[in-house]
């Protein structure tokens, strides 16, 4: 497997500084594996769970989600330019983030968070408008949603049972596993609340497609799973007219990262030294990080 493209050299010296945001549900130690390696070339920050600071609860189109982001960018950039790259939910913020507050970052890195737009957007709206988006998946699954267990064997031995897991990296799923729940009255508990999942679901933001008429003044790239049912349903067509040229494929699901987190990191690397250098990067004959995904083409 060929080695991300070369970075460019940060300003002095200086190792960029890359901000993670984690996907609805996992947080963000749930990456440490994909995380470390991403640490071997940038200094890597990452907010640990979306929506839990009563400061800033979820509510429609995510306006205080957005705020929570752009609270923690402009904590810890000190005036380094910053590498936002965001898995779902995460880069959904960061694409709000560059609309709101482009100063903020320097790039973007999208990792399976398609743009919504159209007649998605449209049907998004009237979901939510009439309740129907909380009576279905995926904000009616995470209200069911297991969150007792009496050890961490067992959450392992769970979540490792189950078909969404089995392709994931043993690490991964270790990591996930650890990470998602935490000791309580001598059980394990899920650490990121599942009415706090639903919710998030259930506000997706159904207004982004305004992007594709005032695009983020800052350069953006996408990475998507091959086999991204999520994607899929959203289509490609808005991602596509945003990011341009800076589009990767990955073998796998929505959940690539947990699945290929070393590909994953590979091409995140390869995406944002096309992104500094401002034009594509040569793929190398690489045909996992660029052919189109089937199925994708909507």
């Amino acid at each position: 497997m060929p080695c991300a493209a070369e970075a460019p050299a940060a300003a002095g010296g200086e190792r960029p500084l890359l901000v993670f945001a984690h996907g609805n549900s996992f947080p963000a130690a749930s990456y440490r594996k994909l995380l470390a390696l991403l640490r071997q070339r940038f200094d890597v920050v990452a907010p640990d769970r979306f929506g839990h600071d009563p400061a800033y609860p979820v509510s429609d189109s995510w306006p205080q989600l957005l705020a929570e982001l752009r609270a923690f960018v402009r904590g810890v950039a000190r005036g380094r330019p910053v590498v936002l790259v965001g898995h779902s939910l995460g880069g959904l913020l960061g694409l709000m983030l560059a609309e709101r507050d482009p100063a903020a970052l320097r790039s973007l890195v999208l990792l399976d968070s398609p743009l919504v737009a159209g007649w998605r957007a449209a049907l998004l709206w009237g979901s939510k408008r009439s309740g129907l988006v909380w009576r279905v998946a995926p904000a009616a699954a995470a209200r069911r949603r297991r969150e007792r267990w009496p050890d961490l064997d067992a959450v392992r031995e769970h979540f490792a049972a189950k078909d969404v897991f089995a392709r994931w990296d043993p690490e991964m799923l270790a990591d996930y596993a650890a990470a998602a729940t935490e000791a309580h009255d001598g059980q394990r508990v899920l650490r990121f609340r599942r009415d706090v999942e639903a919710r998030i679901y259930a506000t997706l933001p159904h207004g982004l497609g305004r992007l594709l008429r005032r695009p983020p003044q800052l350069p953006i790239g996408f990475i998507g799973g091959t086999e991204s049912r999520e994607l899929r349903l959203a289509g490609t067509a808005a991602t596509r007219r945003l990011v341009g040229a800076h589009l990767r494929w990955i073998e796998g699901t929505h959940l690539f990262p947990f699945e290929q987190p070393q590909r994953t990191a590979e091409l995140i690397e390869q995406l944002w030294a096309e992104l500094e250098a401002g034009r594509p990067a040569d793929p190398g004959g690489d045909v996992s990080g660029t052919r189109n995904a089937p199925g994708c083409s909507l």
